[in-house]
């Protein structure tokens, strides 16, 4: 049934936010709950179903926010209060974290570190600044390794000051979704000890903007904003831009000089994002292809149809899009900085023997026992005590060495910062991130200032490996 779209797996309003119907679906207005009446929006996480596999096919059984998966888009100007009322329709505790933004801690939504899980029926207020323009994402932070894989997400934009000049901004929220022989989710193998030890939950279809292969209708001429996020549980996913002229203007929502990607592959690891912006040139009729390329099977991820209306411009622009600055990022300078050690150990094939819980070591055996099969710095899951306490305003540079035989996204919340050396090479004039990829057998060492104070994560994105032990926290100021 789902050969042709197969993965290959590696292991078998502006005062304030809004809330929009995604521009790619045909979802009804009546779907996105209105504002209360103190001005929060509503957002309801709940199960459903979404046409996930297609025309012709079942509709799978999902989570989604508003019963809509990706859910309903959240967009902000830069500096304005985002109000969002959490009313959980879910039969588990769930919240819900605002991936990338650099917001206060008691906003971030961390169960058991800075708020107390939603129950089932009850509601949890969000109240936060956006300080960033860019593309950012929210999704479940309670069980992250269930919850997002049955779809608790969606996208969170922040818009510049001034936009740049393009015809259209248009969402590529990407995921892979492990499905049954019966087109439906494969419930049996959530929490499958499998995924925890080894690459994490890969899925066999892919979606873009929770659609197979979605037709998008364009015109000759025309310049589009691409706003690309991979919202997996543990792929790391490639794309090809083919006949499309692209440029990459953003990465994790920070501005990066105009880079041409066109014929090249553009890799997001799980939770990135990059903005793209590519060029429509073509004649009516033509199927123009964005394929994800991470395996040796390349698959038609969406298609842009150029349609019979003029076109918008008769040659493509020459300049490309640039972003401004957002507010300046404090550059961390590593002059008496704060030095952090984290070594990554265990997984599969990692050798893993004994690992540390709050003081009290555990062999493998006992480790296993608790699901928990992963260290950092010879220490498995959360701990009572941080990974650092870094004051408030000092450079902290996190050494990174992976010693698992699988990559890492690590993911820090609360903070942006720059790749400083990899593989004991200094690198230059990296871009901010949130999320950073470390491959299997490799140190990279990251650089931030530490200027949001409160109790911040810090783990890895592939989420099973992160239910399995790979977390901790910093502790600024």
């Amino acid at each position: 049934m789902l050969s042709r779209r197969q993965f290959i797996a590696t292991s078998a309003i502006t005062a304030g936010a809004s809330l929009l119907v995604p521009s790619w679906s045909a979802r009804a207005a009546s779907q996105i709950s209105a504002a209360s009446d103190d001005g929060f929006m509503v957002l309801e996480p709940k199960p459903a179903t979404a046409p996930l596999a297609g025309a012709g096919r079942p509709p799978v059984n999902i989570w989604g926010y508003q019963g809509t998966v990706p859910g309903p888009v959240i967009r902000a100007k830069r500096g304005a209060r985002i109000r969002v009322r959490l009313k959980n329709g879910l039969s588990q505790p769930t919240t819900v974290h605002w991936h990338g933004i650099r917001i206060s801690n008691a906003m971030d939504g961390v169960p058991g570190l800075t708020q107390d899980a939603v129950e089932p029926g009850k509601t949890f207020d969000y109240s936060f600044i956006a300080p960033d323009a860019g593309t950012y994402w929210y999704h479940s932070h309670a069980k992250t390794w269930e919850q997002v894989a049955r779809g608790l997400y969606g996208l969170l934009i922040v818009d510049e000051d001034t936009p740049p000049k393009v015809d259209r901004d248009i969402a590529f929220v990407a995921d892979d979704w492990l499905l049954g022989k019966d087109g439906q989710l494969h419930e049996e193998s959530l929490g499958r000890m499998m995924d925890w030890s080894h690459g994490g939950r890969m899925g066999n279809w892919l979606t873009v903007n929770g659609l197979t292969e979605p037709e998008i209708p364009v015109r000759a001429g025309e310049r589009i904003r691409l706003r690309c996020i991979n919202t997996a549980n543990a792929r790391t996913m490639a794309f090809s831009f083919g006949k499309l002229g692209a440029h990459l203007i953003a990465l994790d929502g920070q501005p990066v000089p105009p880079e041409d990607v066109t014929g090249v592959k553009l890799t997001l690891a799980p939770a990135q994002r990059a903005d793209v912006v590519v060029d429509i040139q073509g004649s009516p009729g033509d199927k123009l292809a964005i394929s994800e390329v991470s395996t040796r099977h390349s698959i038609e991820a969406a298609l842009f149809t150029v349609t019979n209306a003029p076109p918008v411009r008769a040659e493509a622009p020459n300049e490309p899009v640039t972003l401004k600055p957002n507010r300046a990022i404090p550059l961390p300078k590593t002059a008496g900085a704060q030095m952090i050690d984290l070594v990554m150990e265990g997984g599969a094939m990692g050798g893993l023997r004994q690992g540390i819980i709050d003081g009290k070591m555990l062999s493998i055996q006992e480790l296993v026992e608790k699901k928990l099969v992963w260290t950092f710095n010879g220490k498995a899951g959360m701990q009572k005590e941080p990974l650092e306490r870094i004051p408030l305003g000092r450079t902290a540079v996190v050494n990174m060495v992976n010693k698992t035989a699988f990559p890492h996204a690590m993911h820090l919340h609360g903070h942006h910062f720059r790749v400083i050396e990899r593989d004991g090479k200094p690198v230059a004039n990296a871009p901010w991130r949130d999320t950073e990829l470390v491959d299997r057998n490799e140190q990279v060492k990251i650089a931030f200032v530490a200027d949001n104070p409160g109790k911040w994560l810090f783990h890895c994105h592939m989420l099973e490996h992160v239910a399995a032990g790979m977390i901790t926290r910093i502790e600024v100021g």
